[in-house]
Order: C-alpha cells, then sequence, then structure tokens
C-alpha cells in the first residue's frame, strides 16, 4: 500500500490565514504544509471535509472516529479530522499504516500498540498538524519519542512488504530519562508525554496521600485526568524495588517524582533535623543503583532545587541541598537528562 501526502495540516492549514500566532510564523518559516489530503495507491483521494470513496478492490469501512481502508496490498487505519480517535471495533486485525491526530491524544497510540493493532511493522505518521504544538521542530521531536514520522507534504508512505521501503524504522529511545523542572514549569507533562505512546505503563507516585488538604486533592486529580486511563498506578515510596521489578514485568515507569521520594525518605528515617544517617544513606544507594541497573524504559520527574528560593528553615535547606545531590547521582547514571523551562525543553549533554 502506498500513501501520497498532498498535504498533512488541519483543514486552515498550517501556518492558518490570517492567524498571527508564534506557531503560524514558525510554520511558515518553515514551508508550511497544507490542509491534510491524501491519496491511496493512486486511486482513492481522501483528506479534511472530503471523507474516502469506495473504489474497485477497496473495502472502506467508517468506523467511530475515523476509517478503515483495506486494499490489495494492506489495510490503512485514519482519523476522520483533527481531534477525532479511531477506535477499531474488537477483533479488527493489525494495520499497516496508521494516520492519526497525535496532537490531540498521543495516548490513542499507546492503546493502539496495546491492542496489538499497531506494531513495529506498522507505519504511523501524524496528520493534521497544526498550532496546537509550538512548532514543526517540536512535532518532529514529539514524533521521534512516539517512534513516529511527522508525515511532512509530498512525503510517500508504503506499507512494508516484498522492496518496498516502508517508513521511518522506529528509533528505540533512552532507556533512563530523568526530567527536572521548577514549580509549575511542565516538567510531569513532558514526562508523561514521552512515555504517552508506550502499549504499557506503570506510573510510580510518591506523593503524599491528599488527606485533608483540598488543594493538594485537586492536584493529584489533575495528574490522574491526564494521564491515560490504561496505565497502573502504584503508590510506594519503595520505588527500588519497583525498578527491579521492571525488566519482569515489561512495560514503562514513571516515577513522580523524586522530591516526594526523598521527604518520604526523610519522615521515615527521622533526618529533618538529624540529617542523612545510615539508613538514609542505603536507601538513596539502593535507588541509584536500581536506576543504573534497570534495562527497562523509565522516566524520573525530579525538582530542580537551584530554581527555588532560599529556604527560611534548615529543614528546608536540608531537603534542598540533599535533593541537589540525589538529582546529579541519577543524572549521572542517565541515558537522558533534559531540563523543562515554561513548558520549553532544554536537552542537558552528558
Amino acid at each position: 500500500m502506498r500513501i501520497d501526502l498532498i498535504g498533512t495540516a488541519g483543514p486552515d492549514g498550517w501556518p492558518a490565514p490570517g492567524c498571527r500566532c508564534a506557531s503560524c510564523r514558525r510554520a511558515g518559516a518553515a514551508g508550511g504544509r497544507g490542509p491534510a489530503d491524501m491519496l491511496v495507491d493512486g486511486t482513492l483521494r481522501f483528506g479534511c471535509g472530503r471523507p474516502p470513496r469506495p473504489r474497485p478492490g477497496y473495502r472502506v469501512t467508517a468506523i467511530p472516529g475515523g476509517w478503515d481502508i483495506t486494499g490489495p496490498s494492506g489495510r490503512l487505519l485514519c482519523g476522520g479530522g483533527p481531534g477525532r480517535r479511531p477506535d477499531p471495533p474488537h477483533g479488527a486485525g493489525r494495520y499497516d499504516i496508521a494516520l492519526l491526530d497525535l496532537l490531540a491524544d498521543p495516548g490513542q497510540l499507546g492503546w493502539l500498540r496495546r491492542r496489538g493493532l499497531v506494531t513495529g511493522d506498522t507505519v504511523v505518521a501524524a496528520v493534521y498538524a497544526d498550532h496546537r504544538v509550538s512548532s514543526p521542530a517540536e512535532l518532529a521531536r514529539r514524533c521521534l519519542l512516539w517512534g513516529v514520522t511527522p508525515a511532512a507534504d509530498g512525503e510517500v508512505l508504503t506499507a512494508p512488504g516484498p522492496g518496498a521501503p516502508g517508513g521511518p524504522a522506529r528509533v528505540r529511545p533512552a532507556s533512563r530519562t530523568l526530567v527536572l523542572g521548577g514549580a509549575r514549569s511542565g516538567k510531569s507533562a513532558e514526562a508523561e508525554l514521552r512515555l504517552a505512546a508506550e502499549p504499557e505503563v506503570s506510573y510510580v507516585a510518591t506523593g503524599r496521600p491528599a488527606g485533608g488538604d483540598p488543594d493538594w486533592a485537586a492536584r493529584v486529580a489533575a495528574h490522574r485526568a491526564r494521564r491515560p486511563s490504561w496505565w497502573r498506578t502504584v503508590e510506594t515510596a519503595d520505588v527500588a524495588a519497583v525498578l527491579a521489578q521492571a525488566d519482569n514485568a515489561g512495560g514503562a515507569v514513571l516515577i513522580d517524582g523524586v522530591g516526594g521520594w526523598l521527604a518520604a525518605v526523610m519522615d521515615a528515617c527521622g533526618g529533618w533535623s538529624g540529617g542523612p544517617d545510615g539508613r538514609w544513606r542505603q536507601r538513596v544507594d539502593d535507588l541509584v543503583g536500581a536506576w543504573r541497573d534497570c534495562r527497562a524504559r523509565v522516566v524520573a520527574v525530579s525538582e530542580e532545587t537551584g530554581l527555588g528560593v532560599i529556604p527560611a528553615s534548615g529543614a528546608g535547606r536540608l531537603f534542598r541541598d540533599q535533593l541537589g545531590r540525589l538529582n546529579q547521582r541519577l543524572a549521572g547514571e542517565s541515558d537522558e537528562t533534559v531540563l523543562v523551562v515554561a513548558g520549553r525543553v532544554v536537552n542537558l549533554p552528558g
């Protein structure tokens, strides 16, 4: 199956006519993209506002959120437009090519992979791109994390097969990624974005229970609402044990966050006034060792303490100093360390 991507943007194109947002200006500088317009095997054409019509030898099935197209040389899954998520019926088989609006919901790719409908042999492209993302460069960065192509206008996708070049090979992401950032920097959202396309994710929540704190309860609820529903949540301070089991359990692990874990250890060891003791140091060594030895894909979120004000209390200064030291040790054992500032991601060299 061959897909000619004549246009790959939303219905208004990217940049949108008359739009003066920063994203549209960057898209224009990069050459722009036209409204989504796809041609299957030189025969069946469809796009924004133009559903596919059956042609001899092709079966077009409308499904919730999109279309299932089967031709002589392969199967195509396509989202029905911006914001729409195709949901194939139970019992559907694997697709050769998938065209999805991953800006609206990257988790749909993880769900399709979880169901076995999208595999390592499926060519996946992000379509309906527009100013929901800050720039074409940011779209390309996200697509690399998800193992898909950003699908530029004029690109040709072919289903894997004898003599077919296929799509770009999925690049294996870094095994251990440390995501640093200040308060409300977007660090948790970035960590979740990185694992959105994974079929199996264990979310390790280290923060204290909400108790009677309504503000903390609201923060916890917001995090839960943002995560895909099929992610498994593990509420524990024994992060080293989770990492040790991750290789056998399968799937990726997201730890949010290291600061909450350290606070729990300080509580357990009575370290808020006396400083690190043998138990504390052992817990830290165990965590760093488990992080270093884990072969599963794992992303950890931590606060970059140097961006905050100097704490007024001795306990606050102790926590800041110990978290800073722990961040350095984890970064030293990470394949990738990034800093999130105002929602922008900066890669820190090793």
